[in-house]
């Protein structure tokens, strides 16, 4: 069904996201010399993919609802390490807006997973 194909869709965004992530975290160590943000951030930023990964696979319907919510927090967090990144100057606005947008987008993706799969909960 259609909720099938958003969460394919979502599986591959938040891997290529996790790859951002990945590259963010090596260039601000190896570059910038950064190594507490970059390793929260790098954290934050892979988990989303991770819970993701786990809904797909989830027991039951709460179950699936439980992974997306910590994705969904995940990802909240991974906006929060980007904005303090860009006000500290780690990261330009360029890179910061680029990886905000992905972020902000697999956000909504996730909430909007979650509240489908309540709703089908809950008819």
């Amino acid at each position: 069904g259609l909720g099938g194909m958003r969460e394919g869709i979502l599986k591959n965004k938040s891997m290529d996201f996790a790859i951002r992530i990945v590259n963010l975290y090596n260039f601000l160590n190896e570059i910038k010399q950064e190594r507490i943000m970059s390793k929260q951030i790098l954290r934050s930023g892979t988990s989303v993919g991770a819970n993701i990964r786990e809904g797909l696979f989830a027991e039951s319907p709460a179950d699936f609802i439980h992974k997306y919510s910590v994705a969904q927090k995940e990802c909240s967090e991974t906006l929060y390490w980007l904005e303090l990144l860009n006000k500290t100057d780690y990261i330009t606005t360029e890179q910061y807006v680029s990886l905000d947008t992905d972020c902000t987008e697999l956000m909504k993706m996730i909430t909007s997973s979650i509240i489908t799969r309540k709703k089908n909960l809950h008819p």
